[in-house]
């Protein structure tokens, strides 16, 4: 029997919308079986777009110069969208404070960001 390794379990139990247990694990091989509690994997939250996320992000050791490339949008979208990411599997980072008018011109700069994002960012702060 065909397996198809990209199905992912639910993750909340579709009665009571309660977190499911992982409690059994099994080997395809020799087909031997575990039961008991086991650990869930932070990571299983992911969809497969989001891992690609985090594997370009790794591969290129935390540059998200080079995550904006792989997806092909502005440098904030890219940050917002690792951002997004790291909410998912519980990594809520705190509000940063709005930039100043020489951090914003620092980002123009080096290319993170272009003048018409600058002055947007200018008018909500």
């Amino acid at each position: 029997m065909a397996r198809d390794r990209n199905r992912r379990p639910p993750l909340n139990c579709p009665v009571c919308n309660e977190r499911l247990a992982l409690t059994r694990l099994s080997c395809p091989a020799c087909d031997t079986e575990l039961s008991g509690g086991f650990a869930t994997c932070e990571f299983c939250v992911l969809s497969n777009e989001d891992r690609d996320v985090l594997r370009v992000f790794l591969a290129s050791r935390g540059n998200m110069k080079e995550l904006e490339r792989h997806l092909g949008v502005s440098y904030p979208t890219a940050r917002a969208r690792f951002d997004t990411l790291l909410a998912k599997i519980g990594i809520d980072r705190p509000a940063a404070p709005p930039p100043s008018r020489v951090e914003l011109m620092e980002q123009v700069a080096r290319g993170e960001i272009d003048i018409d994002e600058a002055l947007k960012r200018l008018e909500t702060s």
